[in-house]
């Protein structure tokens, strides 16, 4: 006997997050504070590279404005 055909139509494709979403992501969890719904949504539509890139971006800032920051107080 063959199984019935299955009549649903196929899961749409993950949309793939912005460059905001990205930021925002990144941003929060720096900070620690990512948990919930907004993690499960990320984690389906950010590229694990477009992470990556972004997080050395905002650490390469981050280094940079403690080092001017050093520089305007001292």
């Amino acid at each position: 006997m063959k199984p019935p055909h299955d009549t649903r139509p196929p899961p749409a494709p993950p949309r793939k997050a912005s460059l905001l979403r990205t930021l925002r992501a990144v941003a929060w969890s720096l900070i620690g504070l990512r948990a919930g719904e907004e993690y499960r949504r990320d984690l389906q539509s950010i590229q694990p590279l477009h992470i990556v890139l972004v997080g050395l971006v905002a650490l390469f800032a981050f280094v940079l404005g403690l080092i001017l920051l050093v520089r305007w107080v001292v």
